[in-house]
């Protein structure tokens, strides 16, 4: 039982850090200003809307498939000024969710075994946010001209 649990743990920092960029991201859109800014407002609003979906899959993972206690609480969020600060913060914060998730990934693979009616649900929604996140990664990147 101790990878369901520290699972649930995991999750619940997911479901922390997926609450905090969906704030951050709706927030953000409303700074963005210029010739550009209503393509780049409804992209923001949109990614804020996959975080959302985030929220959902790893609440489900924890609540149906690991019958863990869902967590209410956020991580920090992180302000921003210029529009070119805004994609910054919001790319690290997508790096960062990726390196850990990858971490939930590994640690799913670990306790296959003992997830024997838990494991490709599991890893498959972890596998749809990591690639999600990293189609974050790419839109930031591109806005931050790198």
């Amino acid at each position: 039982m101790a990878v369901k649990e520290d699972l649930v743990k995991m999750l619940n920092r997911g479901i922390e850090l997926e609450y905090s960029a969906r704030i951050q991201y709706l927030a953000h859109a409303e700074k963005i200003k210029g010739p550009y800014s209503e393509k780049i407002v409804e992209r923001l609003k949109e990614i804020a809307s996959d975080e959302l979906k985030h929220e959902e899959m790893f609440r489900n993972l924890i609540a149906n498939y690991l019958n863990g206690s869902v967590s209410m609480k956020l991580e920090a969020v992180h302000d921003a000024t210029s529009d070119k600060e805004i994609f910054e913060v919001n790319l690290k914060g997508e790096k960062d969710a990726i390196d850990f998730y990858k971490q939930i990934y590994q640690k799913a693979l670990e306790g296959k075994k003992e997830l024997q009616y838990e494991y490709e649900t599991i890893e498959h929604e972890l596998r749809h946010i990591i690639i999600d996140e990293q189609e974050h990664v790419v839109e930031l990147s591109l806005l931050l001209g790198l």
